[in-house]
């Protein structure tokens, strides 16, 4: 009698215990599974691009592609046609390569207030096709709060005949540190929240190469793509952002 007594209260207790589960009903832990998992499965946001000055005259030097049959690359600054921003001194400037190439490569900055470039130098030519970037603090460049920088990549086929390189570019004004961080509340931070708040912000330029940085380091993540192609379609790249989503990997 008293060991039955026992059996019927240990089972009570098990019974009462927190996540035990009879099968009728679903436990806390089953729960937070389930809705892990849910969330887990939901496509990621993509970003909206909204420009701080709809008026802003044209400024993107090139533009999409106009096929690649021939043996000469085309290069596409990765920039909407109009002045972007950045809250960086030194930005990352990122361009396509439509196909590899052995023709020698050149960076230039020009202060639009000045007609001598700021900086117009050889930078390594990339070894593949596809997004690539210019660092501007690894040469040691920076850029002045308020005011407008050109920028562009040639690809040299003559040396002597300038008017036959293959150029692209933009135009780049970085804005005063706490106007951005206090008035326009930009992220100063790389990770997917961040690309979402700087592209509805209008920092075209810290969205772009954030969401680039992120793909370098996460080949596999399909949906980071989906997010830079949609922001390339929203500023007229369509077939750069077609080349990036059938270059991201197959889901699993």
């Amino acid at each position: 009698m008293k060991t039955s007594v026992i059996i019927c209260s240990a089972l009570a207790i098990i019974l009462s215990l927190p996540g035990f589960s009879s099968g009728v009903s679903a436990s806390p832990v089953t729960d937070q599974l389930i809705v892990a998992q849910a969330s887990q499965l939901e496509e990621p946001p993509l970003p909206i691009y909204t420009p701080r000055n709809k008026t802003m005259p044209r400024a993107r030097v090139g533009g999409g592609l106009r096929g690649t049959d021939g043996k000469d690359p085309e290069i596409v600054a990765l920039v909407p046609d109009h002045v972007g921003l950045t809250v960086k001194q030194a930005p990352s400037l990122n361009w396509f390569l439509s196909k590899s190439t052995s023709l020698p490569m050149r960076f230039t900055l020009v202060d639009i207030r000045s007609i001598k470039p700021l900086h117009e130098g050889a930078i390594p030519t990339p070894g593949h096709a596809g997004v690539q970037s210019v660092n501007l603090k690894d040469l040691g460049l920076t850029l002045e709060p308020d005011v407008q920088y050109r920028w562009y990549v040639s690809a040299i086929r003559n040396p002597d005949s300038p008017s036959q390189d293959i150029v692209a570019g933009g135009v780049i004004e970085r804005c005063e540190f706490s106007t951005c961080l206090v008035e326009m509340e930009v992220a100063l931070t790389c990770d997917r929240p961040s690309v979402l708040r700087n592209a509805a912000r209008g920092f075209w330029y810290d969205a772009m190469s954030c969401l680039c940085d992120l793909i370098t380091a996460n080949q596999k993540d399909a949906s980071l793509r989906r997010m830079r192609a949609a922001l390339l379609k929203q500023v007229g790249l369509n077939s750069v952002a077609e080349w990036d989503l059938k270059s991201a990997p197959p889901e699993k």
